[in-house]
């Protein structure tokens, strides 16, 4: 059972504004729901009990949104958010997580519940949603795949090894937290903030301190939002048609 999950709703996402001049991007609204708020729902109704959120900017407009919630809802804030990565966000929550097992959410990602489901799966200490349909751009967070083994992540990832995207979602287990948040406190600690989660999911795997598996979600609904493109799509593909 994954127990906790972690969604990382720090980022500024500049290229939404006006919509993120009072909120960050995770409170952009699609369809009835905020992307935010979905993913909440989704966690809930998939049976996760503590939610972790790692925020920074507009803090506060996530705890208002969240303010009437009657699950465990923690905040870890980052006050670097504006000039460190990600994986500083993740590493920040090391606290929360506590050693459980945990959902790793991107906070720009709308999905359907049957995405965890397909995530929760392996029994890898770490699984990954990837999508192996998705046409990629150099942008694209890559993997490359041995069988149904991850080998490496990365945006730099050449298309012609790419096994497909990594959806930004993530399933590590209880065993593996603890080696990833010392993997995360340790880059951090020899002063290097600019590196994705991903690049230390990287690292690990290529020490041979991490075992990854892919968990495809081709052919399932999702997609992540970044711009005004990727905002009117995601509103496109969930939100219901009227009658």
């Amino acid at each position: 059972m994954v127990e906790a999950a972690v969604i990382l709703v720090a980022g500024v996402g500049s290229r939404l504004r006006p919509i993120t001049d009072t909120r960050p991007k995770a409170l952009a609204p699609v369809g009835d729901e905020t992307i935010l708020g979905r993913a909440v729902r989704l966690l809930l109704e998939f049976g996760v009990s503590r939610l972790i959120l790692a925020t920074g900017y507009r803090e506060e407009a996530v705890r208002a949104a969240l303010a009437d919630l009657e699950s465990e809802v923690l905040y870890c804030p980052n006050p670097r958010y504006d000039s460190t990565q990600n994986s500083v966000s993740l590493a920040l929550c090391e606290d929360a997580v506590g050693g459980r097992s945990f959902f790793k959410l991107d906070g720009d990602v709308v999905f359907d519940l049957e995405v965890l489901e397909r995530i929760a799966a392996p029994t890898s200490e770490l699984s990954a949603g990837i999508d192996s349909g998705r046409k990629l751009d150099e942008e694209a967070m890559k993997v490359v795949v041995q069988g149904s083994a991850i080998r490496r992540f990365g945006k730099g990832v050449p298309l012609a090894e790419s096994y497909g995207e990594s959806i930004g979602i993530e399933r590590v287990s209880a065993g593996a937290s603890g080696k990833l948040f010392a993997a995360l406190q340790t880059r951090i600690g020899e002063g290097v903030t600019n590196l994705y989660y991903e690049d230390i999911y990287s690292e690990m795997i290529e020490r041979g301190q991490l075992a990854a598996e892919v968990a495809d979600v081709s052919g399932l609904r999702w997609t992540e939002v970044d711009t005004f493109e990727d905002l009117e799509a995601a509103r496109r593909l969930f939100t219901p048609p009227t009658a």
